[in-house]
């Protein structure tokens, strides 16, 4: 397969919310469909998971080429068609020997990501993690557990970063693995600006509105009635987040590696999309 010259496109801070608002127009005019792709990569992915011994760690494997599958019906809804559920599985007709590599670059970048905190706990998290240890107030108030997180979380970094354009790259651009990696690398330091104002947006939508709701919630009602309704008002919300937040990969993929370009500019190298 050819390799295409790709462009980098920087952009200033205000940037990461208008791909998040871009996002929720796409996802505005196709909710249910949006949603029903969401139901169903998360029921593929839990029966993926429910396979014995390799379960989890194939569901890791999998997971760059179900993002194909968003990457695909975000670009065919910005070409006037609908999300349909045969775009979720596009990834694994064509393009799936260039998505497997990265999905086990992301599974063992993770594996290694958490097997670094055993230099500052002795293996605590990992044991919490694995349900061989239960997490209590001793445990949290040794500081162990959260230097350990940040530990992995400051390791985990690179290699999400390198995998957040790559299966776009692999898909749009033809690249090999180790190149469509060093692209998203590039492409997100680059952007560091948006990406940050991108992040503290969603700190706010996923965690700051979830606790006031609760907080609110709390207020008014019997503990266990609010907790009830702040689950049931929430699920649709995060719902909707979480597809959104797919849509936005393809949105901020599109700025940065094909700005100017219009829609029907830009083509997918994998010929499932016809």
């Amino acid at each position: 397969m050819t390799e295409t010259a790709v462009v980098i496109t920087r952009y200033p801070a205000r940037r990461g919310a208008t791909w998040l608002r871009e996002a929720y127009g796409m996802l505005a005019r196709a909710r249910l469909r949006w949603l029903g792709l969401l139901a169903i990569y998360y029921l593929a992915m839990s029966l993926i998971e429910l396979l014995p011994f390799i379960g989890s760690s194939a569901a890791l494997v999998l997971k760059p080429i179900f993002g194909v599958g968003f990457l695909a019906a975000a670009w065919a809804q910005e070409r006037g068609e609908l999300p349909v559920p045969r775009h979720l599985f596009l990834g694994f007709r064509a393009n799936l020997w260039a998505l497997i590599p990265l999905g086990l670059f992301l599974f063992i970048g993770i594996r290694l990501s958490l097997a670094a905190t055993v230099l500052v706990d002795d293996g605590q998290l990992l044991d919490v993690l694995a349900g061989r240890a239960e997490l209590n107030e001793s445990t949290v108030a040794s500081g162990q557990l959260q230097q350990s997180m940040l530990l992995s979380a400051a390791c985990a970094t690179p290699v999400l970063l390198a995998m957040f354009y790559a299966p776009a790259l692999v898909v749009f651009h033809g690249c090999g693995v180790t190149r469509a990696l060093s692209l998203s690398l590039k492409a997100t330091l680059a952007n560091w600006r948006p990406f940050t104002v991108y992040a503290l947006l969603l700190m706010c939508f996923g965690l700051v509105v979830p606790l006031f709701v609760l907080a609110m919630c709390v207020l008014v009602l019997p503990r266990d009635a609010a907790l009830v309704l702040s689950a049931v008002s929430l699920l649709p919300y995060f719902a909707l987040l979480f597809a959104m937040l797919n849509i936005a990969d393809y949105v901020s993929y599109r700025d940065i590696f094909h700005a100017g370009e219009s829609a029907d500019s830009a083509s997918m190298t994998t010929t499932a999309v016809a």
